[in-house]
């Protein structure tokens, strides 16, 4: 029988061991979305430095050496002008960020795996590239690059969908039409599109009438196995554009209703079966996390928190969430966790009932307390594939998000970026 010693030196040998690795410092007067990806033996990371410059780091991993190039583009005080990065299948890096109802902007390698030949790319098809949003990359089931973005504003927006040829170096409309058409009375907030286990590119969007954060509305879905032919969750195709009329709605969700866009989350039960993760108000007023499953019957709703706090929002500009969920995830046979975190409950995990997805148990976990400035932890995770037992993450502290307008005063000094090597010691 192990001794308690030894039962904790036996636990603690199974945690991932973690090791930190400082890259620069950077900018901490507001929180904007950084880049980590991971390719071969190198690895990648998109930032704004210390005074604001967007750059590229490159390092090898077994080297805690960093080369940085700094790219001819600054953000200013706008929290969605987040940086973001691919590798095409020639090596060639490709960048796009800090874009919020602006022209277009895109980076390219002239060489493979190179930083230092980042080269600007005036344009991609030349078409609905001035008025550029939330800049997406993926892949389709051949291995081809994709690039999504947004056309247009918040409330009056399509999506747009171009990919990639290596051989020309050359971009083009994947969909001759946009995906989404807010008809210039709306736009679709996506999250995804998610390759599910069933094959299956599974997309959710929430409508938006305004830049007004509280007019999101119908919660929507569709899916795809090539990202050019779209269908119902039922199989039945869609024309496109997706128009509000003819989406598949999940759930009918009103304007002021408690929904917002960014926390709308895609996960998969051990069955394969795609669950949508949302909250909403209840009758009562309060907000509530709604899970979403797809059911030969049609989608099943399930409230699975009961709380007595209402999380009211409004307004334009980047704001701060009060209440935050993962996307649900297999856990023990039968179950399913989701993480959370609330003003009131504080952060945990849930472990569901993986049919009903009643809550089994709640396991309160650690929320990082804020430094005497005032700065909170972000992370981004790996985008790439880094070698077999091992994973990596971004941390960097910021002020919270201010809407998007510069703050007065005194300003913190600038934080350390660091990538945080997870690496199992057994």
């Amino acid at each position: 029988m192990l001794t308690r010693l030894a039962l904790f030196a036996l636990l603690v040998s199974a945690l991932p061991a973690q090791t930190r690795i400082d890259i620069a410092p950077v900018w901490a007067g507001h929180p904007v979305g950084f880049a980590l990806l991971t390719h071969g033996n190198q690895q990648f990371v998109a930032f704004y430095d210390a005074d604001r410059h967007m750059s590229v780091a490159v390092r090898k991993l077994n080297s805690k050496q960093w080369s940085i190039v700094r790219l001819p583009s600054d953000v200013k005080w706008d929290s969605h002008n987040y940086v973001t990065m691919a590798i095409d299948r020639a090596g060639h890096i490709h960048l796009s960020g800090n874009m919020h109802v602006v022209p277009l902007i895109y980076f390219r390698t002239k060489k493979p795996l190179d930083i230092a030949t980042f080269e600007q790319i005036p344009s991609m098809v030349g078409r609905n590239e001035t008025r550029c949003t939330y800049p997406h990359w993926l892949r389709n089931a051949n291995g081809d690059l994709l690039f999504t973005y947004r056309d247009g504003r918040s409330g009056s927006g399509d999506q747009i969908l171009n990919i990639y040829d290596e051989k020309t170096q050359t971009w083009r409309r994947l969909l001759d039409t946009p995906l989404t058409d807010g008809q210039g009375r709306m736009n679709a907030y996506f999250v995804g599109p998610v390759l599910g286990p069933d094959g299956f590119y599974h997309l959710v969007w929430t409508w938006r009438d305004t830049p007004d954060c509280s007019s999101n509305h119908d919660l929507s879905y569709a899916r795809s196995r090539d990202l050019v032919h779209w269908e119902s969750s039922s199989g039945q195709p869609f024309s496109l554009p997706i128009r509000v009329e003819t989406a598949e709605i999940i759930d009918r969700v009103p304007v002021q209703g408690g929904m917002i866009n960014g926390n709308t989350k895609i996960g998969f039960d051990a069955k394969g079966r795609v669950i949508v993760t949302y909250h909403k108000f209840d009758a009562r007023g309060f907000t509530q996390i709604i899970t979403a499953r797809r059911d030969p019957q049609g989608w099943r709703l399930t409230t699975v928190s009961n709380w007595s706090y209402r999380w009211y929002f409004q307004g334009g500009g980047a704001i701060p969430f009060e209440i935050t969920h993962g996307a649900v995830q297999p856990a023990a046979p039968g179950k399913l966790s989701l993480e959370f975190q609330h003003p009131q409950a504080g952060r945990g995990l849930w472990l569901l009932d993986e049919e009903t997805h009643a809550i089994l148990e709640t396991k309160p976990l650690a929320t990082a307390e804020p430094t005497p400035e005032g700065l909170r932890m972000n992370t981004a995770q790996d985008s790439g594939h880094p070698p077999k037992g091992r994973s990596y993450t971004l941390e960097w502290q910021t002020l919270g998000a201010n809407r998007d307008r510069p703050r007065e005063g005194l300003l913190p000094p600038p934080s350390m970026l660091r990538v945080v090597e997870h690496q199992n010691s057994r």
